[in-house]
């Protein structure tokens, strides 16, 4: 190719450009030396290094694409308690007033069984009370009529009867009947 390149040129355009100054063709193929050598020595090294970095690169990818299904799949459970976070919450609120109806039950009816303790035990105070009004009554009864009693007699009794009175209870004394 050089060849072809170099014959297609003329025998004065080739001196030409051979001469150039900066341009001398010698540096050219010392550089096209260096440059074969450094390739045919570096060759084996960066080989290795350029699969080395390749198959960093390729297990961070796969590192970095398992991380990511690992991410989206948690995405999908957050959502998904998200989206049921609603459903539960009402749940809870529905729970929460059937238990709190409940208890509003459960203390209706111990309130009434209490307040029927109260009125048992107020009936029974007072039928107690009764009884003993009326026994404290008889008595008193009892008591003014022995008063009354004895204040009539006293009152109506005249000496004559005091005396009947006293040999009549001589008489039943003797007699042994007292």
């Amino acid at each position: 190719m050089l060849l072809n390149l170099i014959q297609l040129l003329a025998p004065a355009d080739l001196e030409r450009w051979l001469n150039y100054p900066g341009l001398e063709l010698w540096k050219f193929l010392d550089l096209g030396i260096f440059l074969a050598v450094a390739v045919f020595l570096l060759k084996r090294r960066m080989k290795d290094a350029l699969e080395a970095r390749r198959e960093s690169i390729k297990s961070e990818l796969l590192k970095a694409q398992k991380e990511r299904d690992e991410a989206i799949a948690q995405l999908a459970a957050a959502e998904a308690l998200l989206a049921r976070l609603d459903s539960d919450v009402a749940a809870l609120r529905g729970e929460a007033r059937k238990e709190a109806e409940l208890e509003r039950q459960r203390l209706r009816a111990a309130t009434d069984a209490e307040l029927e303790k109260l009125r048992l035990g107020a009936r029974k105070d007072i039928e107690r009370a009764g009884k003993i009004a009326r026994q404290e009554l008889r008595r008193f009864l009892a008591m003014r009529s022995v008063q009354l009693a004895r204040e009539s007699v006293i009152r109506d009794l005249r000496p004559e009867d005091d005396v009947r009175l006293i040999a009549s209870n001589i008489a039943e004394l003797r007699e042994g009947r007292i």
